[in-house]
């Protein structure tokens, strides 16, 4: 939905990277003038502010911002947020915006290819100074499947399978992809998990999924199985990755989140020779498009029609 009309003038605050702020600032002045953009901590005055930005809400949101109508994530997730803390009626929108799922896509594609043509093995190969070529399989006869069947999975796999790869995806609710196999709930994993070379994690973090990268899980693999996980930090455990690393039930993992994040100087996962770890770089909120996203759904918000990102409390994203 796109709109040229004004918006009802109202204080919008944005508490989150200040640079990415002024950024934002840019889009609103141009395209939603009538809107008073306000950056952390230069609230203005709290009673006027209708709208926040947040990676990290303020303590006492209520109480602070007492005419506060819609709460943004100034990223792709919302588990950061307490939603114990946060007022019942108010809306909570996550960001969906092009950029973070380019970003995804680029990340996760140059992952898979990476582990689909051995490049893990060649760089060992290439630290002991040894020449020795691998069998090469065609994409075909890789098999991808990725957890998580939002925005981001679905435009993983349309790409995946773009390149000839045998896709398939895993989600809690139904989902119907042409050309993918679609799994879902808890009785349908173990088929999914069963068929699989390479493994994607693009779940969203909540109780369910806390953990859900574990020992069981990795046991329904078939041996040899590789990981990419692009979640959140806490989904995996760890210790189980490690010890299915080392009996070969794990061949790689290419790990963009951690918990914690940064992993500790002396965590064992930094040198492992089978790990590759980036600093959650996967896919970042792009300001310029995010701002517009935002802007749109503030049209969306005073027609009374669905706002893009609006989560669901009861699934919690």
């Amino acid at each position: 939905m796109s709109s040229t009309a004004p918006l009802p003038p109202a204080t919008f605050l944005y508490k989150s990277d200040p640079v990415r702020g002024q950024q934002w600032a840019d889009v609103f002045r141009e395209r939603a003038p009538e809107i008073d953009f306000r950056i952390w901590p230069d609230i203005g005055d709290p009673a006027k502010v209708r709208f926040l930005a947040a990676w990290e809400p303020p303590e006492q949101l209520a109480e602070r911002f007492p005419h506060l109508e819609v709460l943004f994530s100034s990223g792709a997730g919302v588990d950061q947020f307490n939603f114990n803390a946060l007022p019942t009626h108010l809306p909570v929108v996550r960001m969906v915006e092009p950029g973070i799922v380019q970003g995804m896509v680029e990340y996760v594609t140059r992952a898979v290819l990476d582990l689909h043509r051995d490049m893990p093995q060649y760089r060992r190969q290439q630290q002991r100074g040894e020449w020795r070529p691998l069998p090469v399989r065609p994409a075909s006869q890789r098999r991808v499947g990725v957890l998580g069947l939002g925005s981001l999975g679905q435009a993983v796999l349309q790409q995946l399978q773009g390149m000839g790869f045998a896709c398939a995806g895993w989600s809690r609710s139904r989902h119907h992809l042409e050309g993918i196999g679609c799994y879902a709930g808890n009785d349908e994993l173990p088929a999914f998990l069963e068929k699989l070379d390479i493994l994607v994690c693009l779940l969203p973090l909540t109780d369910s999924t806390r953990g859900f990268l574990n020992a069981d899980l990795f046991s329904r693999l078939p041996p040899g199985t590789s990981l990419v996980h692009v979640g959140r930090g806490p989904q995996l455990v760890t210790s189980d990755l490690l010890a299915a690393l080392a009996t070969g039930q794990l061949a790689e993992a290419v790990l963009d989140v951690t918990d914690p994040e940064p992993l500790p100087a002396s965590h064992p996962v930094w040198r492992h020779p089978h790990v590759q770890i980036t600093p959650h770089i996967a896919s970042m909120t792009q300001p310029l498009s995010a701002a517009a996203v935002v802007i749109d759904n503030l049209h969306r918000f005073h027609a009374g029609t669905p706002m893009t990102g609006l989560v669901d409390r009861t699934r919690g994203y």
